[in-house]
């Protein structure tokens, strides 16, 4: 199922999901410290963990599916969202160096070909980095936030799509060991859950954090294109 884009906003203003979004910036800075001079690309509803980086990137966007809608992002300055196919990127071959992936997988609506426009669009030495919902833990289970809907993932089963895809994932880890339960003393609490759910309990995490480098050989079969964007144009409606 994917989630209408109002709902994301809608779920990302509220007190559990600002503590969701601080928790996933951290993961991802700790992997992507510095990016300077270097393309960096959100697919899917990235924009919540795209802000930071905007002073250092030598060239941003968001690149949103359109079954999910898009937000002008952000907020001020110039326009660099835009409403996409998810198997037709607009984006030339081997444009980007950082590629995140974020309320993207789970819900799309045909992986492999998805999998293989990411491989088309990163660059030779580009890096991918997927967050999705773990099969295994709580927040798959529950319905509440944006990781309970669409198919979630195993270990396993990601490493088998991202090796199908020519991809070779190297590095694996976890976050959101606090319950989604959005109430006030829990969310003080959320430092302790993650520390003791990453030292106690590693496979039970609520999201899978991987990244992969893309592996440069001939690919199978040419896989579609989108028409190539100059700019990011301004979303209306």
């Amino acid at each position: 199922m994917q989630l209408d884009v109002s709902d994301l906003q809608e779920f990302y203003a509220t007190p559990l999901g600002q503590v969701v979004r601080r928790l996933l910036i951290h993961r991802i800075r700790a992997r992507w410290r510095r990016v300077n001079g270097a393309t960096l690309i959100g697919l899917g509803f990235p924009s919540p963990y795209l802000g930071s980086y905007r002073g250092e990137a030598r060239r941003i966007g968001a690149l949103m599916p359109h079954s999910q809608g898009a937000i002008v992002w952000p907020r001020d300055g110039r326009t660099l969202s835009v409403l996409v196919e998810e198997d037709r990127l607009p984006l030339p071959d081997g444009s980007v160096d950082r590629l995140l992936a974020v309320h993207c997988l789970e819900v799309a609506e045909r992986c492999h070909p998805l999998l293989r426009e990411m491989w088309r669009v990163l660059a030779p030495e580009g890096r991918l980095m997927l967050i999705v919902p773990n099969r295994r833990g709580v927040w798959a289970r529950l319905d509440n936030t944006p990781f309970g809907q669409g198919r979630p993932y195993s270990r396993r089963q990601l490493e088998s799509l991202l090796l199908d895809a020519l991809f070779t994932p190297f590095d694996w880890g976890g976050a959101l060991f606090v319950p989604p339960i959005g109430r006030r003393m829990l969310l003080r609490s959320v430092p302790a859950w993650e520390r003791m759910g990453a030292n106690v309990s590693p496979a039970f995490a609520g999201v899978i954090i991987v990244e992969a480098r893309k592996e440069v050989v001939a690919p199978i079969g040419k896989p579609a294109r989108g028409r190539v964007l100059r700019s990011f144009a301004p979303i209306r409606g």
